[in-house]
C-alpha cells in the first residue's frame, strides 16, 4: 500500500490548478473626458486658492503701508513732547511766582499761547494726552512709586509724575505716575 500512496501523492503533485481562460482580466479603462474634467477641476482649485492668497497679501500689504504712512511721524512726536513738558514746566514756574511784574505776565501770555498752538498741532496729528484718572492700567500708565493715601483706593493713580501720550491707538510714551498702596 506505500507504493499506492506515493503514486496517489505523484498524482496530485502533478495537477497544478492552472487558472481558468474563461476568466475575464480586470483592466480599468480611463475616460479621456472624465480624465480631463478631474485634471481641470484641480487646476481651478490651485488657482482660486493662489488668487485668495495673493488677495490676503495684497490687503495684509495695503494695511502694512497705511501704519508705515500714520505712524510715520512717531519719532518727530517723541522729540516733540519734551518740549511741550517744558511748556509746562515754564507755565507752572510763572504761575508759582510772587513776583506780578507786568513783564512777567506778558511772557506768561505768551508762553502761554505757544503751549496752545503746540496743544492744537499734536492734536491735529492725533497726539492725545493719556487720562490718568482712576484705576492704574499697565497698558497706558508706568508707575514710579507706590505712596499710601486715605483719599484714593489700592491701585488708583494718585499722582502724574510725567504725562503719557497716544498716537492714534498706539501708546507713544506711557505716564508716569505714583499709586496708592
Amino acid at each position: 500500500m506505500s507504493q499506492e500512496n506515493e503514486n496517489l501523492e505523484a498524482d496530485q503533485a502533478e495537477e497544478v490548478v492552472e487558472p481558468q481562460e474563461n476568466e475575464a482580466e480586470e483592466t480599468v479603462e480611463v475616460d479621456p473626458l472624465e480624465a480631463a474634467q478631474v485634471e481641470a477641476a484641480d487646476w481651478k482649485d490651485k488657482f482660486l486658492r493662489a488668487h485668495a492668497d495673493f488677495e490676503n497679501s495684497k490687503r495684509r500689504l495695503e494695511k502694512d503701508k497705511m501704519n508705515a504712512v500714520a505712524y510715520a511721524n512717531e519719532s518727530f512726536a517723541k522729540d516733540i513732547l519734551a518740549v511741550i513738558d517744558s511748556f509746562e514746566n515754564a507755565l507752572a514756574s510763572m504761575q508759582g511766582s510772587e513776583e506780578s511784574s507786568e513783564v512777567l505776565e506778558k511772557m506768561q501770555e505768551g508762553v502761554n499761547l505757544t503751549y496752545e498752538q503746540l496743544k492744537k498741532i499734536l492734536e491735529k496729528n492725533s497726539i492725545k494726552e493719556i487720562n490718568c484718572e482712576g484705576e492704574f492700567d499697565p497698558e497706558v500708565h508706568q508707575a514710579i512709586m507706590q505712596v499710601e493715601s486715605d483719599a484714593h483706593e489700592e491701585g488708583d493713580v494718585v499722582q502724574v509724575m510725567q504725562k503719557g501720550y497716544t498716537i492714534k491707538e498706539r501708546v507713544l510714551r506711557p505716564a508716569m505716575v505714583s499709586t496708592c498702596k
